[in-house]
């Protein structure tokens, strides 16, 4: 049985080693059924002739995790000559219940060892028709070697303490030893995740990799990437320039772009006005000359000597404007025939924003200073009201100012003169006198 056995594990380790073990490994969550066959040694001392003993053996399992599994065996021991309590021969068989908790090591791999420990009892039959029933404990190693994602060879070896032999009244602690080969089936569970893989091999998974068709060798980033050393769009393998200073306009080499598109004289990868008329003075930066400040290129500029501060129209000339209207004697209320009017002077603070916009009160010379003085206060804050409630001007670009009769256009000794110095001017864009 010796020499059965030995061939046995042979073949199994044989084919073990051919086998393809891709994802093999312990299960959590699986089911498994082990069929196995082996010997068991009976101590020197118990009433059994033969002291080595085939049995076979069946395990049923269930693996709580990838390292700890929960399994129940039985194991037959084929008929050996033994003595009854009578010292008579007798045929002997007997039946081995187990139930062992097993803790995997390497539990990822194909190779798993693992150690057992649990509990059972040994039912003997050394006379006919009756049972000898002995509780023991069992310990113990084992291995198992997967050859698939289901399958594996495994080897075990027990020693079970018997509490109480039946057999030999003499002696109630007997130590056996089982040992046994088999297959090892595992049922469901969690299936083994794959491998990730990494296409182009730059040692980023395909999974993060942002750019999945580097080149084999190429130096990549952690988006498996090709690095670019000096930021130029060029990565360094493709760099014949890997010094580029940062901003400089670069052909497909990785190189400095030598050019003057513009003829403005200075360098395309410098040049921040790259569109410059041909001819026109230009600055360092190969933009256009401002002398005045005022926002328009001196070659735009109509009106190239304008004060700073001064606003312009695209001309770059001044801008200049006055709208005028009237009121009746003794009122400040606007006049709706005005409307219309006070909606141009609207339309041009929006379209040329100034610092500030005047809005100046003024009366004919009728009633006092004081009193006219304050008539045209009122009639400027009644226009300036009007322009921010009917058109959202900020309140802050409009100064309303009354200055009575101090300032007439016309003649106050006439009505047609005095009817035009009662007026509100919207005065843009000058520069608005302190009180």
């Amino acid at each position: 049985m010796k020499h059965t056995l030995f061939k046995m594990l042979i073949g199994l380790l044989a084919v073990g080693l051919t086998a393809n073990t891709a994802l093999a490994e312990n299960r959590a969550g699986a089911f498994t059924i082990s069929p196995m066959y082996g010997g068991y040694l009976f101590e020197g001392d118990q009433n059994f002739e033969d002291d080595n003993n085939e049995n076979f053996g069946l395990a049923l399992g269930y693996n709580l995790t990838k390292s700890f599994s929960l399994e129940a065996a039985v194991n037959y021991i084929d008929d050996f000559d033994g003595r009854n309590n009578q010292g008579q021969a007798t045929e002997l068989e007997g039946l081995l219940y187990r139930l062992e908790g097993l803790y995997h090591f390497m539990p990822d791999n194909a190779l798993v060892p693992y150690i057992a420990v649990g509990a059972g009892n040994l039912s003997l039959n050394p006379e006919e028709g009756r049972y000898d029933d002995t509780f023991g404990a069992n310990y113990g190693v084992g291995v198992k070697y997967y050859v698939s994602d289901t399958v594996a060879f495994r080897v075990d070896a027990r020693h079970f303490i018997a509490f109480d032999q039946g057999v030999d009244e003499g002696n109630h602690t007997n130590n056996n030893l089982l040992y046994t080969a088999g297959l090892h089936f595992q049922i469901g569970g969690e299936s083994a995740a794959p491998a990730p893989r990494d296409s182009d091999g730059d040692g980023v998974t395909d999974d993060l990799d942002k750019c999945p068709d580097t080149p084999k060798g190429v130096v990549v980033d952690a988006d498996g990437c090709p690095v670019d050393s000096d930021g130029d769009g060029v990565p360094d393998y493709l760099d014949k320039c890997p010094d580029t200073p940062e901003g400089v306009v670069v052909d497909a080499n990785g190189c400095p772009v030598v050019g003057d598109a513009d003829g403005d004289g200075v360098a395309d990868d410098l040049d921040k006005c790259p569109d410059t008329p041909k001819g026109v003075v230009v600055d360092a930066d190969g933009c256009p000359v401002d002398s005045d400040g005022d926002g328009v290129y001196d070659y735009l500029d109509k009106c190239p000597g304008t004060p700073r501060g001064v606003v312009v129209d695209e001309k770059g000339c001044p801008l200049s404007f006055t709208m005028q209207i009237e009121f009746d004697f003794d009122k400040a209320d606007i006049r709706p025939m005005y409307h219309n009017k006070l909606k141009e002077a609207a339309n041009f603070i929006n379209k040329y924003p100034a610092n500030q916009i005047l809005v100046a009160g003024h009366t004919d010379s009728k009633g006092t200073d004081a009193y006219n003085k304050e008539l045209s206060q009122r009639r400027a804050d009644n226009v300036r009201t009007y322009l921010v409630n009917k058109f959202g001007i900020s309140a802050d670009k409009l100064v309303a100012r009354g200055y009575g009769e101090s300032q007439p256009i016309a003649s106050n000794n006439t009505d047609a003169g005095r009817q035009q110095n009662r007026r509100v001017e919207v005065i843009c864009c000058t520069v608005i006198p302190a009180n």
